[in-house]
């Protein structure tokens, strides 16, 4: 049974931006999809998210495919680094390994960020465990500056996607359809 898991980002919401559309997009093609609500979304932890996606995801397969949006591709590497499985494979849109100096806001924000910034991720295991990983990044987001392209190649292997003027690629951008995930998939 083809699987697919939408983790959505930091302040996110199962209904934000491309993630209703991305869910029909896949149910017609014969995807089961969730979309969580994670846990205290205002102000993820590490320690909260990682084991709600793995409750979600139950048992592990290569029919899974894990889509991560921001702090949600975080959320999909610590659990991949956690698990002895491969799944079918991870679309990491506007993941990160570094953000932008000062683009978060508040030092609420800073304090909130710190820890998946500074927690290391064993890529290795990561890597592993994901199948095929394909990056999408935007060339103008606010958030997560273009070194990541070049962390998600090293790191993990990954196939990368940039594209033209799409913002963080979430809710405050606007985006009700991003095919370039669906095509990923």
């Amino acid at each position: 049974m083809k699987r697919a898991i939408i983790v959505h980002g930091w302040d996110g919401f199962p209904e934000e931006c491309w993630f209703p559309w991305l869910k029909r997009e896949l149910e017609a093609r014969g995807f089961v999809v969730e979309v969580p609500q994670m846990p205290e979304a205002a102000t993820p932890k590490i320690e909260a998210w990682v084991p709600k996606l793995a409750e979600v995801v139950g048992e592990p397969d290569e029919e899974l495919v894990l889509i991560g949006h921001s702090i949600g591709v975080q959320t999909c590497l610590r659990y991949l680094a956690s698990i002895e499985k491969k799944i079918g494979g991870l679309v990491a849109v506007a993941g990160f390994f570094t953000l932008i100096p000062g683009s978060i806001g508040t030092s609420d924000d800073e304090t909130v960020a710190a820890p998946w910034l500074t927690t290391p991720i064993d890529t290795d295991t990561a890597k592993a465990n994901a199948g095929k990983v394909i990056a999408i990044f935007s060339d103008n987001d606010h958030f997560v500056p273009l070194e990541n392209v070049e962390f998600f190649k090293d790191r993990l292997g990954a196939e990368t996607i940039v594209l033209h003027d799409r913002g963080h690629m979430g809710g405050g951008d606007g985006i009700a359809e991003l095919p370039e995930v669906l095509n990923a998939v």
